[in-house]
Order: structure tokens, then sequence, then C-alpha cells
């Protein structure tokens, strides 16, 4: 409760921050010392389980270890994305104190969507992670791939929200308790209700879409590649978690007593993601498209959990979001100080940067999936929690094989960057080897190691 309230009070603060002060500075530092303090309070509410906000919320939100210890993640991932992106974000255009304050906001229906206990507060929280965004992706008004990214979001967008509510209205309509808590549908054990089956195919495509699944994933690239670079990092890493987190505890608990008679429709969805994200991946020069693609293909891995809904699958879902996020803000950090953003504009990088070369080239590896990095971890305790499903191992093996076609395209950057020679000066902005920013890099490869040595620092949080 404290970051839900908190965060939608410094979203408010931000506003009007951006109407008082005209330095394009200020705001990220009073963003910077605003989530700090949010983290703090939520790591309280953490450790001791009491928020400092005693509102009767009617069992609509339900907090415990696993839903606060994702918001700690979520919060933590911003607040480094603020760090190393901070400076990025004054130079989309002259509202700096108004894109963080739709930032906060997103944070803010990423709470709800965490620790949501009914239909109504799902989608409360998926829309106020939505709307900002579709604001966010068009907010460099002179360049006209945003403007159209925009509005393509905004269409699809909606037309997924009313998909949404037409599965929520059928799920209330077919359940014996006529009830919007996860926890009282009844559904029990036999067939699904003809409703309650309409209702669940529905929910199951708009989260779908809202996590860029396969066949549901049309509008992604041109999304991530239309939008400005630094709010495409956001999208693609904290934002894509929160939607997989909402869409693992819609599942568990409204349908996890029927998992059987859905199982094989999210089987279906993670090859296809797997698929077309790797395949489709493998053919792009622009690294910026290529990332979007991979976040489909990641996507893909990231579906094991809700196929296999244990305990391994709930610990895995921590470490990806953690992980991804990670190795994804800095990738996207990094094309920011770059001119070109094709796999040629990195050749000969390791030469003239070398910092920047070696921090990619951890980023890349976490993100293949090698071992000593996080990325390892993540998609080792995946494909455990598939194989302790005890069905359909071959699910298991398919994922491995297409890990390893992700490995042909990230390791092509590692290729340019270490084995090529540059074919023009000045690869990387002036300003790329900064020395916060070059700090900051430092502090997520560290952090990516420490996961992937020892996860249990950041998974023991769910048992304490």
């Amino acid at each position: 409760m404290n970051t839900i309230i908190c965060t939608a009070f410094f979203g408010v603060v931000m506003m009007f921050f951006g109407v008082f002060v005209k330095s394009k500075k200020s705001p990220k530092y009073a963003a910077i010392i605003g989530l700090s303090a949010i983290i703090l309070l939520n790591i309280s509410e953490l450790i001791t389980g009491n928020s400092f906000f005693q509102i009767d919320i009617h069992e609509m939100l339900h907090f415990d270890n696993f839903n606060l210890l994702f918001i700690t993640i979520a919060l933590s991932c911003t607040l480094i994305y603020f760090l190393l992106s901070g400076s990025e974000i004054e130079k989309v255009g002259n509202h700096v104190g108004e894109y963080f304050a739709l930032i906060f906001f997103v944070l803010c229906g990423i709470s709800i969507a965490a620790t949501f206990n009914t239909l109504l507060m799902l989608f409360i929280g998926i829309e106020i992670i939505s709307i900002p965004l579709y604001i966010l992706t068009a907010s460099d008004k002179r360049n006209l791939k945003s403007n159209e990214a925009a509005l393509k979001y905004f269409l699809m967008g909606a037309f997924s929200t009313g998909i949404m509510l037409m599965g929520i209205a059928f799920i209330y309509g077919g359940n014996p308790a006529a009830s919007f808590h996860i926890d009282k549908i009844q559904l029990g054990i036999g067939k699904m209700p003809v409703m309650i089956a309409i209702g669940l195919l529905f929910l199951m495509v708009s989260m779908s879409f809202k996590v860029s699944a396969a066949p549901f994933h049309f509008w992604t690239p041109d999304v991530y590649d239309g939008a400005p670079t630094v709010f495409t990092s956001f999208m693609s890493t904290i934002v894509k978690a929160a939607g997989f987190f909402a869409f693992i505890r819609l599942f568990e608990h409204a349908f996890g007593v029927i998992q059987d008679q859905w199982q094989h429709l999210i089987i279906f969805i993670t090859v296809a993601t797997l698929l077309i994200g790797n395949v489709t991946a493998v053919f792009q020069q622009s690294v910026k498209r290529m990332l979007a693609y991979s976040s489909i293909a990641q996507a893909g891995f990231m579906l094991l959990a809700l196929f296999a809904l244990n305990g391994k699958a709930k610990e895995g879902i921590l470490l990806y979001s953690a992980a991804y996020s990670l190795a994804t803000i800095g990738m996207f950090g990094i094309l920011t100080k770059m001119e070109d953003f094709t796999i040629d504009g990195f050749n000969g990088l390791a030469k003239e940067k070398p910092l920047l070369a070696f921090a990619t080239t951890v980023f890349l590896l976490s993100l293949t999936g090698v071992p000593l990095t996080a990325g390892f971890q993540s998609k080792f305790f995946m494909l455990m929690a598939a194989v302790e499903n005890g069905q359909h191992i071959w699910l298991v093996i398919v994922a491995v094989l297409f890990a390893a076609v992700s490995a042909y395209y990230y390791f092509k950057i590692i290729q340019s960057m270490y084995f090529k020679e540059a074919k023009t000066s000045g690869i990387v902005k002036l300003d790329a080897l900064s020395k916060p920013f070059n700090i900051m890099l430092m502090v997520i490869v560290v952090i990516i190691l420490i996961i992937g040595i020892y996860p249990e620092i950041l998974i023991g949080w769910m048992y304490h």
C-alpha cells in the first residue's frame, strides 16, 4: 500500500514540479530522491508486513512477500534506469517534469497490477500502466515514427482493453459466486462452463497482447522502434515484467485448479513466441529493432512460469524480472549514446571505448543465458519449473534450442565490437564516457554477476 499511494503522490508532485521549476535537470534529481524514499518504504513493508497507510481496501488488494518483493525489484530497476538514463530523458523535449510524472503513474499501476485481488483492480492497474505509456511513446513530437508508434500502440491497446473487459464480464456472469474476486470464482475441478471458457480465452488474449506474446506481438517492433529510445528501455523491461507478474497472478489464483484445461493454449503461445521472436531477430540489422524482437523471445521464456505455476516458477519470474530488466536497461542506455543503431555501428567499439564494449558484452551474455550471469540463473529456474511440472518435457528442449538461436544474434554484436574494424570515427557521442554513466554501467554489471553467482540474495526475501 505504501508504494501505491506514494507513487501516485510523487506523480502529482512531479507534475507541479514541471510547471513551477524551469530547470531541465532538477526534475531528475527530485525523481531520484522521491523514488529512493518509496523504495525504503516498500522494503519496510516487506520486512515488517505493516503499511504506514491503514486503509480498508475490502480485500481488493493483497500484499505478501512475493508481490512486495517484485515491486521492490521494479522500483529498484527504475531507480537504476533514472540514474543511468535520466540525462537522456531531459533531451526528449521541454516537459521533463511531466515525463517523470508519467513514469511515477506507471509505477503506481505496476504496484496495483502486482497486488490485485479482483478482476476490476487488474483492469485499473493495467490501464494506469498503459495510458501514460501512450503519451511517452509520442513524446518526441518532431519525429513522425514516434507519432506513428503512439497511434498504433493506442489503437491496439484500446482494442485489447475492450477484449479484457469483455472477458471480465463473461467471468463475472459465468462463475457461481457472481464475484470479481479471483479467489472466489469457484470453478471446481470439472469442465469449465462455456461463459468461463470464453472469458478465460479473452483474458488470455488481452494479457498476451500486454506482454507482447505471439501471435499478439505485432505492435511491439514498430512501437519499440518508433518510441524515443530512453522510453523504449522502460517499456520493454519493467513494464513487460509487471505484465507477466499480473498474468501469472491472475491465472494461478483464478484458474489454477483447471490448469490442465488451458495449459495447451499456453504451450502454443510459448512455442510461437519463442519461434517468431528468435527467428525474426536473426535477420535484423538495427540493434534497437533486434532488441524489440529479442524481447518477444524473452517473453517466450517468461511464459514457462505461467506454464508451470509452481514454486520454482515464482522464483524464476522474480529472477527473470531483475536479470532481463537490468541487462536490457543497460543495453538501451548504451544505445542512447550511439550515433548508429545498426550492428555495423558497433564495429571496433572495443578499441575505441573498451569499458563500453565490456559492459555491452556482459549485458548480451546475460540476455543469452551464459553461466555466471543473472540471465543464466533466470533461464535455469524457468526450465527447472517446467521440468518440475512433470508434463510436456519436450517444451524444455524447445526452449533450450531457441536459447541457442538467440546466442547467434547476440554474439553478432560482440563479434562486431572485438573482431571488426571501425569504418568511421566518432562511433559514440562525446558524453558517453561521462563518469556517472560509466559508474552506473559498472554497477549494473556487478549486480548481474552477483545475482548470477548467488541468486539466493534476491529470492531469499520470499521466505524471510
